[in-house]
C-alpha cells in the first residue's frame, strides 16, 4: 500500500500560516520553517509506515510541526491590544501596533515560565494585567506615533 502523499510543501504551507498569524517574530525564519516541515514529513511518512491511521499520523506529524507553539506572545500582546486599546486608534492599526508592542513587552514575558498551556494557567490573568501596563506607560511616554 502507497503512502498518502503529505509532501513537505504541505507541512511549510501549514507552519508557515500559523507563524504569520500568531509567531510574526519568526514567520520569516526559513531555516526553522524547512527543519520543522522535513521532521513533520518525515514523521508522517514513518507513522503510515508503521502501520498508523492517517489520524494517528496527522496527529504525530502535527505534534512536531506545532512543539511549542501553542503559546503564542504575539496573540497574547494582540489581545491585550484589541481588549484595552482598541478605542485610541484604528482597527487598522492594532496588528502593526502589536506587532511593535511585541519587543516591548518581552521584559514582562520573561518573568514568567511560558508553557503551551500557560493561557489555562492561574498566572496568565497577572501577565495579561502587566502587559496592559507596559503597553498603556509606552504610550504616556511615547505616544500613538
Amino acid at each position: 500500500m502507497d503512502t498518502p502523499q503529505k509532501d513537505l510543501s504541505y507541512f511549510k504551507l501549514q507552519l508557515e500560516e500559523l507563524l504569520h498569524a500568531s509567531f510574526p517574530e519568526i514567520a520569516w525564519d526559513t531555516s526553522f520553517i524547512n527543519q520543522r516541515a522535513s521532521w513533520a514529513a518525515n514523521a508522517y511518512e514513518g507513522a503510515f509506515i508503521a502501520g498508523n491511521s492517517i489520524e494517528q499520523c496527522n496527529e504525530i506529524a502535527d505534534y512536531i510541526l506545532f512543539e511549542g507553539l501553542h503559546f503564542s506572545k504575539f496573540d497574547t500582546v494582540f489581545q491585550v491590544v484589541c481588549n484595552e486599546f482598541d478605542t485610541v486608534m484604528a482597527d487598522e492599526e492594532l496588528r502593526p501596533f502589536a506587532i511593535r508592542m511585541l519587543s516591548v513587552c518581552e521584559p514582562v514575558f520573561n518573568t514568567y515560565e511560558l508553557t503551551d498551556d500557560f493561557a489555562y494557567s492561574t498566572d496568565y490573568e497577572l501577565l495579561y494585567t502587566e502587559l496592559t501596563g507596559a503597553i498603556a506607560i509606552w504610550i504616556e511616554e511615547n505616544g500613538l506615533q
